[in-house]
């Protein structure tokens, strides 16, 4: 049961009102302090590095994420951090296999696809079947069961945002599946035309049959398209031998910097140390753990020690379950109101802007005067929104959430592909983002006043 969290009026006003007039000039010197570390680090940089061309992609359940995992224990303990430890999940395990499309009519073309994840195989040797093309749900519903049973439907939405079309992806299978389609064919979620699928978990509803689905390139997408817009028959061939083996052992990474004064209330940061079982996971996500172990490498490096605990967490199994966030709640468990904040860094290491924020309005006035010591790097931008899938099970509780955000100028066209990998992160922007990062993490952390959620809740102890 959830009760407001409240403090005496006066005591609240001024807290916020004292610390929001001097938490710039107050933190200055050690921000500096952080971010001249930051710009002069190689370290981190160095540990993206072996994680990518050393451990490379990382799917749940495969090997080397479990590689990747252990490298990440024997790192934060490297780092000088406190209460390493692994915090037991189990997760799915998808397995690819073997996988291929092609067009057989009106002209024979391999097409450039991948899987989609959680997808289910094809019939031994596969599918041959018409194509149908709609550009959304409404022309797959106006096209009816009988223009729909037997054949593929290629769902070409354009690209708009990746919130908008990543649905078709998402639902489009067991949308498709409904009306009697035989598979699904998606056009990549992304704003890039270079002859690159995108993959991603798809979400099968259980009032559906299961059928396959895979991506396809954007150009691969257009073609089709076209030709069945003009009245041409195309048909493809599509072989896909991707199943699920049982779930398995697997484990969130967490350490931390203990509090001074008060050890027990937690700030944590962190991103996701899972991902696609293409290109190395550079971006999505590895970058961004690596800014973190680093960020919190840096404090300690340089003697910082912050009132309350700073604590990296690696999670698992973001891309295709979530179980990570929420394994890392239970091990919150009722001490949930000593996370005073939560920070996840998921969308790629480009250059930082600021942070995003799920939190009321005298916080958000709190975060832009932290904000201002970011100067130096650009990143003073505070908007509203933020959080991340990982984090989401402690901010459904009252956890103040923040999202690190950088430009986005090219994250979803390397998202999900084969081309995610660590030539697309510049030294220069990841020691920008590791800056940012730490000192954030650290005003949070050090600050006498605490942040409180947007709807002022927390759940009680």
């Amino acid at each position: 049961m959830a009760r407001r969290f409240l403090l005496p009026s006066a005591i609240f006003f001024f807290c916020f009102t004292a610390s929001a007039q001097d938490l710039a000039e107050q933190y200055q010197p050690t921000a500096d302090k952080l971010i001249d570390a930051a710009l002069a680090d190689n370290d981190g940089y160095n540990r993206l590095a072996y994680l990518c061309y050393r451990i490379g992609n990382r799917l749940s359940g495969s090997a080397a994420l479990d590689r990747a995992i252990a490298w990440s224990v024997e790192q934060m303990k490297a780092a000088g951090l406190s209460n390493v430890r692994t915090i037991p999940v189990k997760v799915p395990h998808w397995v690819r296999g073997s996988e291929s499309a092609r067009m057989v009519e009106p002209l024979d073309k391999p097409l450039h696809m991948l899987g989609l994840g959680m997808s289910v195989a094809t019939p031994p040797g596969g599918i041959t079947a018409p194509v149908v093309a709609v550009s959304d749900f409404d022309e797959l519903q106006q096209l009816g069961r009988d223009n729909v049973k037997g054949k593929i439907v290629l769902y070409n939405e354009v690209y708009h945002g990746y919130g908008p079309t990543v649905v078709y992806r998402r639902a489009g299978p067991s949308r498709a599946a409904a009306l009697g389609a035989v598979a699904v064919l998606v056009r990549s979620v992304t704003p890039l035309a270079m002859q690159i699928p995108h993959t991603g978990e798809l979400d099968y509803q259980d009032d559906a049959p299961r059928i396959p689905a895979a991506a396809v390139s954007p150009e691969d997408a257009i073609m089709i398209a076209r030709l069945c817009a003009g009245g041409v028959p195309v048909r493809v061939h599509l072989e896909m031998s991707a199943h699920m083996e049982p779930d398995a052992d697997s484990a969130n990474v967490i350490g931390e910097i203990p509090g001074r004064e008060h050890p027990e209330e937690v700030v944590v940061i962190g991103g996701h140390i899972d991902s696609w079982d293409v290109g190395q996971g550079a971006q999505d996500d590895g970058g961004s753990i690596m800014a973190c172990l680093q960020a919190v490498a840096l404090m300690k490096k340089l003697g910082l020690e912050p009132r309350r605990t700073i604590r990296v967490a690696f999670w698992v199994n973001e891309e295709n379950g979530g179980r990570g966030g929420e394994a890392y709640r239970d091990f919150v468990g009722d001490r949930i109101n000593d996370q005073v904040a939560a920070i996840e860094m998921d969308g790629g290491a480009e250059t930082p802007v600021g942070f995003g924020a799920v939190v009321d309005q005298p916080s958000l006035d709190l975060l832009r005067q932290a904000a201002r010591l970011l100067e130096r790097i650009g990143a003073t931008e505070i908007t509203t929104g933020g959080g991340g899938e990982d984090i989401a099970p402690l901010m459904r509780d009252g956890v103040p959430g923040l999202a690190e955000r950088t430009t986005g100028a090219h994250y979803f066209d390397w998202h999900h592909t084969e081309a995610d990998t660590l030539d697309k992160i510049t030294l220069d922007d990841f020691r920008k983002n590791t800056a940012a990062l730490a000192v954030m993490s650290y005003v949070l952390a050090d600050m006498p006043g605490r942040l409180t959620p947007a709807d002022g809740v927390r759940r009680t102890r």
